[in-house]
């Protein structure tokens, strides 16, 4: 099978269907620190938007950038992307910490913003942020990869939308990542710039736990995070889990770590087990070990008429389609920013509890 043995540049099979005439919806890429930015700009290219340029004030992390978007030119400075009128739309995966700066400066020039996860590292981030999404009207919206760009996952929950399960009661996550030491750069092992793991990869969780659930906020039981075999690497957090009872009544948990083993051909075992009143799905996102040689986009349905196996690479990729369609039309049918803000709200919170307790 296709190896994939980091996550931070991996992007994903498939492709959406051009929801846009060409020109219709433009955008730009620029803070381009993390790999995630390929992913995000490979979604909306797919679904029909023009990515106009690209910027980064590193020469070789553009360059790099151009490998894979050979047609996309550099622009000369942000402030070129900014003042743009044709750009409506600015794609970013820049260092965690400074992720809202920029988002601040694009929304402040009237421009959406699409930001790789975590879109924020502290509270008064997301705060301000929320201020300037009313008084802009432009959107911040999250990359929160593991579902929107998760085959399996979409159709996971279009079968929960459908009811194919019931009322969902508990949703389990777990979501192992591969460390890749020697690939991170400094600002990784620093608790400051990263934003801590439940704020960081456990981000994706809560806004699973929330949209699998149909739950608009949570409570947080429990939170713990700890450095369990990276002494080296004081700062870093390579182990998180959480504990959550949503407001319909849903207990969720996720483990998140950095424990994926080097045999493994992918970069982590991804695993979301959905309970519900009449049935329950399993998702193996990544690899499925009774078929271990071909890509996993793979669930597992049970329900009163037995267990189906279903394949769900032939699925698309619907949110970045919607996303450009809601940016068009002022609508909210990809995610809605209260549902964003909640998920990143939870995880900053989750973080803040596992750290105090881990002060103790």
């Amino acid at each position: 099978m296709a190896k994939h043995f980091s996550g931070y540049d991996y992007v994903p099979d498939g492709s959406g269907e051009s929801v846009c005439q060409k020109g219709e919806f433009v955008f730009a890429a620029a803070g381009l620190d993390h790999g995630h930015i390929y992913a995000q700009v490979q979604g909306l290219v797919s679904a029909g938007a023009v990515c106009k340029c690209v910027w980064d004030s590193d020469a070789k992390k553009v360059a790099d950038f151009q490998k894979r978007f050979p047609n996309v030119p550099v622009a000369s400075s942000l402030e070129e992307i900014l003042q743009d009128p044709e750009i409506v739309c600015v794609a970013g995966a820049s260092i965690p910490a400074d992720r809202f700066d920029l988002g601040k400066k694009v929304l402040l020039a009237g421009k959406h913003y699409f930001v790789d996860k975590p879109p924020f590292t502290t509270l008064e981030q997301l705060n301000e942020a929320k201020e300037l999404v009313k008084t802009s009207g432009k959107k911040y919206m999250p990359y929160f990869a593991e579902r929107i760009h998760n085959q399996a996952a979409e159709k996971a929950n279009e079968l929960i939308k459908a009811g194919a399960i019931g009322k969902v009661l508990q949703v389990l996550i777990m979501a192992p990542h591969r460390l890749s030491k020697n690939a991170r750069p400094d600002w990784f092992f620093k608790r400051e710039r990263y934003g801590g793991i439940l704020t960081d990869i456990g981000s994706h969780q809560f806004e699973q736990f929330l949209e699998f659930s149909g739950s608009t906020d949570a409570t947080i039981n429990f939170a713990r995070i700890d450095n369990c075999a990276n002494p080296e690497y004081p700062e870093l957090q390579d182990f998180g889990e959480a504990s959550l009872t949503t407001d319909t009544g849903a207990s969720c948990y996720c483990r998140v770590d950095w424990f994926t083993p080097d045999g493994l051909p992918v970069w982590g075992d991804g695993r979301t087990f959905i309970l519900g009143s009449k049935g329950y799905i399993e998702i193996r996102k990544y690899i499925d070990y009774s078929d271990a040689e071909n890509p996993s986009q793979i669930l597992f349905l049970t329900d009163a008429n037995g267990t189906q196996r279903i394949d769900c690479r032939e699925m698309k990729f619907p949110f970045f389609g919607k996303f450009i369609l809601d940016i068009l039309n002022n609508t909210e049918n990809a995610m809605t920013q209260q549902h964003a803000f909640k998920a990143a709200e939870l995880a900053l919170k989750s973080q803040q509890i596992a750290e105090l307790n881990h002060g103790k």
